[in-house]
């Protein structure tokens, strides 16, 4: 079900490399995916971008890349920062350091530099399109721009454990108190670093609850309100501009 991430990021930075014959006359739509913890995101994420590959690769064509761990990657690479980096931007914000300790811990850039770091490149993916940003409050950096659709992941707590702990391969157990604690550190971020709700829905297009819908169908969904957002959008656009 998941295609090679490695391989679908280089091709997508490939395509975003290449030389235009001339410049896109419609900008690339892209996907924001909030969720709580074993609601299937990444799951649901590739099936919409494999679904978009087929349907919205967009002139010049290119293929739909899904951002989610290697989110990390792609903001270190972008502001040519140590892979060392990683360890200090999880979606927690648990132990919040003060720049003063962060100064004497030797950490440069500082936590807040590192997550405008993240914005920045969140807003960067964005405008470039065809992409799935997946988390990190995506939604919400880029509630402004026109041509991105918003998603809300949600289900209950037993489908998201046993999801949780079938796709980490752990007991049940530890799949309950990781799964609590994964949405309460990714709801800090959030509201830590963009003084937002993430569970507010009215950051969203879409609200799904995947144990009603399945992944599959969620995708299918998702794929459709894209398109049909990308339709509504552009029809808007040839009416005003034959005013």
């Amino acid at each position: 079900m998941y295609r090679n991430s490695v391989d679908v990021f280089r091709r997508y930075l490939s395509a975003q490399s290449l030389p235009a014959r001339e410049p896109p006359r419609i900008p690339k739509p892209a996907i924001t995916i909030s969720r709580q913890a074993g609601a299937g995101a990444l799951t649901v994420a590739n099936l919409v971008a494999q679904q978009l590959d087929l349907d919205c690769q967009g002139d010049p064509p290119c293929p739909w890349a899904v951002f989610d761990r290697n989110l990390v990657t792609k903001i270190l690479e972008d502001h040519n920062l140590s892979t060392e980096m990683e360890q200090f931007m999880p979606e927690d914000t648990r132990f919040p350091l003060t720049e003063a300790l962060e100064s004497l811990l030797g950490l440069h850039p500082s936590s807040w530099m590192l997550r405008k770091h993240a914005k920045d490149t969140i807003r960067k993916l964005a405008a470039i399109g065809n992409v799935l940003l997946v988390g990190r409050g995506a939604a919400i950096i880029t509630a402004l721009f026109p041509r991105v659709l918003h998603v809300r992941l949600i289900a209950p707590i037993p489908f998201r454990v046993r999801n949780f702990a079938e796709f980490h391969r752990i007991t049940a157990e530890k799949a309950t108190r990781l799964v609590q604690e994964t949405d309460e550190a990714r709801r800090r971020y959030v509201q830590s670093y963009l003084g937002a709700d993430p569970s507010d829905p009215l950051h969203y297009h879409l609200v799904i609850n995947t144990e009603r819908v399945g992944f599959q169908r969620a995708a299918r969904i998702i794929s459709g309100a894209l398109m049909d957002r990308i339709t509504r959008n552009d029809q808007q656009k040839q009416v005003i501009y034959a005013k």
